[in-house]
C-alpha cells in the first residue's frame, strides 16, 4: 500500500514538471515570435488602424495585416551582417580559382595570391518573414551569385564617307587662263597622267624659252659647268610647273614653245569639284579641281554613351550594309573620339574600309558588331534579379525557407543576359530570380521598406 502511495507521488511530480517545461517553452516561442495585427489600406500603406474600417484618404476598406517579429532572428541577421570583409586567395594563372585560406594553386602549384573581397556588403533595406500559408504557395527561384567571364557584343550603327587623307586637288602651279577643259564634269574619273586642260600662262612661255636656250648652249659646249648647271635648272623649273618630260622632248625637237600648254593630272581620283572653265584665270596656288580617291573608305560609328568605355583602338568590327545584304567586311577601330557628342550622347568611332573593287560608296548606311572582352571574372547574376527603382537598385535574397531581405547593390556591365555586381553580393548569395516582384509588393504594402532618411529604423518581418 505504502509502495503505491510513492509511485502516485512521484507521477505527480513527473506530469507537474513536465507541464511546466511545456509551459516555459511555450512562453519562450511566444516571447520571440510575436505576432502584430493591424488594418491598413493597399493604396496608403502608411495608414495603420487597430479596427477594420475605410482608409481616411481614399475611402477604401482597410485589410488585416498580421506582421510577425522574431527577435532572435533579429538579432542574429545583425551579427552577421557586423562581419568584416572577407579575404580570398586567388590562382594567378586563373583568378576564377579561390580559396579562403592561403596555399597552393590546384593548377600549377604556384602559391595562391591574397586580395580582399571587392564586393562590399551595402545596405539592407528590407526583410520579409512568409507565414506558413504563404510558403505553401509561394515558390521562389533562386541563383547562387557567381563569377564568370564576360562578353559583349556592342550592335551600332554607321555610314561611309569618303576618307580625308585621300582627298587631293590639281593646282595651278604658275598663274594663266584656262583655254580648254577635257573634263566634262564632276563625278569623272581621272586618272594620274590625263590630261585635264590646256593653259595659256606667260610665265610658262618665257620658262620654255629659257629652257631652250640653255639647252642649245649646253649641248653646244657640254664642258662648260656653267651651262650644264643653267640647263639642269631651266628643266627642274618646269618639271616643278607640271611639264612632263615628254613635252620637254617634244619642245626640244621642234624648237618651239606652245601658245597653250597642256596640263596632266598627278594623282588619280573622281572629280568632286570642277573649278576650272574656259577662260577663267588663276592664280598660283588655286584649285582647277578637288579630287578624292574611293579606292578606301572610313565608315564613321556612333556608339552610346553607357557603351562608349568598352571601345579602344585595335577593335575587330564586322559591318554589313544595306545594299548588299549577306555580305559582310571587316575592320579595325582606327580612331576614337576624344570628345562625346552632347546632343545625341554618343561616341564617334572610325574603321577604313577596302574598296578597291568599288561597290561600296559614301553615303551608304550599314550595321556594325563590335566584340568586347571584360576584363577579369566578376561577380554576376541574371538580369531579372535586379529590381532598379530609378534611385536604387535592389536585389532579394534568400536568407531561410520563408525569410528574404532586399539587399541594395552597385551593377556594371550587362552581357548575355548577365550583369555585373560592384557591390552588395558576395560569392554564393542566393539571389531570387523569379518572385523578387511579389516580394517587393509584400514588403511595400506591408511596410517592409525601411526609411532611407532614417538610418537607425528598425526592421519587421512579414
Amino acid at each position: 500500500m505504502n509502495l503505491l502511495i510513492k509511485v502516485f507521488i512521484i507521477g505527480t511530480l513527473s506530469l507537474g514538471f513536465s507541464s511546466c517545461q511545456e509551459n516555459k517553452e511555450s512562453t519562450h516561442t511566444e516571447s520571440t515570435n510575436k505576432v502584430e495585427t493591424y488594418y491598413t489600406c493597399s493604396m496608403h500603406p502608411q495608414i495603420k488602424e487597430d479596427k477594420p474600417g475605410k482608409c481616411p484618404i481614399c475611402h477604401m476598406g482597410l485589410t488585416k495585416v498580421e506582421v510577425e517579429h522574431d527577435e532572435h532572428h533579429g538579432h542574429q541577421a545583425m551579427a552577421q551582417e557586423s562581419k568584416g570583409e572577407e579575404t580570398i586567395y586567388y590562382c594567378e594563372s586563373d583568378p576564377s580559382v579561390t580559396s579562403q585560406a592561403p596555399g597552393e594553386c590546384p593548377l600549377d602549384g604556384t602559391p595562391m595570391l591574397k586580395k580582399k573581397n571587392t564586393s562590399k556588403a551595402l545596405k539592407v533595406v528590407a526583410k520579409v518573414k512568409l507565414r506558413k500559408s504563404q510558403v505553401d504557395h509561394f515558390k521562389a527561384d533562386v541563383f547562387p551569385v557567381t563569377t564568370m567571364k564576360m562578353e559583349r557584343k556592342i550592335r551600332i550603327l554607321g555610314s561611309l564617307r569618303k576618307s580625308e587623307e585621300k582627298e587631293s586637288n590639281i593646282p595651278a602651279r604658275v598663274p594663266g587662263r584656262v583655254e580648254d577643259v577635257f573634263v566634262q564634269s564632276t563625278g569623272s574619273f581621272i586618272k594620274k597622267g590625263d590630261p585635264v586642260l590646256k593653259l595659256y600662262s606667260p610665265r610658262l612661255l618665257t620658262g620654255g624659252e629659257e629652257y631652250l636656250i640653255a639647252r642649245k648652249n649646253y649641248f653646244s659646249n657640254k664642258k662648260s659647268r656653267e651651262f650644264r648647271e643653267l640647263y639642269q635648272q631651266s628643266r627642274e623649273r618646269l618639271k616643278l610647273w607640271g611639264v612632263q618630260d615628254f613635252q620637254l622632248e617634244t619642245w626640244a625637237k621642234s624648237k618651239k614653245i606652245p601658245r597653250e600648254i597642256t596640263i596632266y593630272s598627278p594623282v588619280t581620283g573622281i572629280v568632286e569639284t570642277k573649278n576650272a572653265v574656259v577662260g577663267k584665270y588663276f592664280k598660283e596656288g588655286q584649285s582647277f579641281f578637288d579630287l578624292v580617291d574611293l579606292s578606301s573608305l572610313w565608315v564613321e560609328l556612333d556608339v552610346y554613351e553607357h557603351d562608349s568605355a568598352l571601345v579602344s583602338l585595335g577593335q575587330k568590327v564586322d559591318i554589313q550594309f544595306t545594299a548588299y545584304p549577306g555580305e559582310t567586311w571587316s575592320g579595325q577601330v582606327d580612331f576614337v573620339s576624344p570628345v562625346l557628342n552632347q546632343k545625341t550622347r554618343t561616341l564617334k568611332i572610325r574603321t577604313t574600309l577596302d574598296n578597291s573593287s568599288g561597290k561600296l560608296r559614301p553615303g551608304m548606311v550599314g550595321s556594325a558588331s563590335l566584340s568586347v572582352s571584360l576584363e577579369g571574372m566578376p561577380l554576376v547574376i541574371p538580369k531579372t534579379a535586379v529590381i532598379d527603382t530609378g534611385k536604387r537598385k535592389v536585389v532579394w535574397l534568400e536568407v531561410s525557407n520563408n525569410r528574404y531581405q532586399a539587399q541594395e547593390v552597385q551593377t556594371g556591365f550587362e552581357s548575355s543576359g548577365y550583369v555585373e555586381v560592384k557591390e552588395g553580393l558576395k560569392e554564393n548569395d542566393k539571389v531570387v530570380i523569379e518572385g523578387n516582384f511579389l516580394l517587393d509588393a509584400q514588403a511595400k504594402l506591408f511596410g517592409g521598406y525601411e526609411d532611407r532618411k532614417g538610418e537607425g529604423g528598425g526592421h519587421h518581418d512579414h
